[in-house]
């Protein structure tokens, strides 16, 4: 897991406590349990949440919050976890997912993107996207080919 901010001690400190909550708070999010808990996922997500699938699909709170609920789901894992306050009471975080078919064995990777903002003392997630991604993801976008 990574932190991106500025240097220079306290306030530092206080973005690497944040950074580290919203990265356990985008973990406990791929957990079956916590997903099909509709009052723990409304925690999460701001009330003008909306969601851009790697389906294509977009999702406001209230069909997310439904769907998950009864969603059978094997979490991923999450890799490359980065999270970049923005100002005091906006971060981003962001990551990789990769499931395995057990059938097929065939991996796939999701790259994923959480806007957080600090509302009423809260940490909540107002924007999330989901890309796939491509063979060429990891490679530097300058390079030349």
């Amino acid at each position: 897991m990574s932190h991106d901010g500025a240097p220079g001690g306290s306030k530092e400190t206080a973005d690497e406590e944040i950074c580290d909550h919203l990265m356990r708070c985008e973990q406990a999010l791929l957990d079956p349990a916590v997903r099909r808990n509709r009052a723990q996922v409304e925690a999460y997500l701001a009330q003008d949440f909306q969601e851009f699938s790697s389906s294509g699909r977009v999702w406001d709170r209230q069909t997310i919050v439904e769907s998950l609920a009864t969603e059978v789901y094997t979490p991923p894992t999450a890799e490359q976890m980065r999270c970049t306050r923005i100002t005091a009471e906006v971060a981003l975080v962001t990551y990789r997912t990769v499931r395995i078919d057990s059938s097929s064995g065939t991996r796939t990777e999701t790259l994923r993107s959480s806007l957080w903002i600090k509302e009423s003392a809260q940490w909540r997630i107002r924007f999330h996207q989901g890309t796939p991604a491509s063979d060429l993801s990891s490679e530097c976008p300058n390079e030349e080919n």
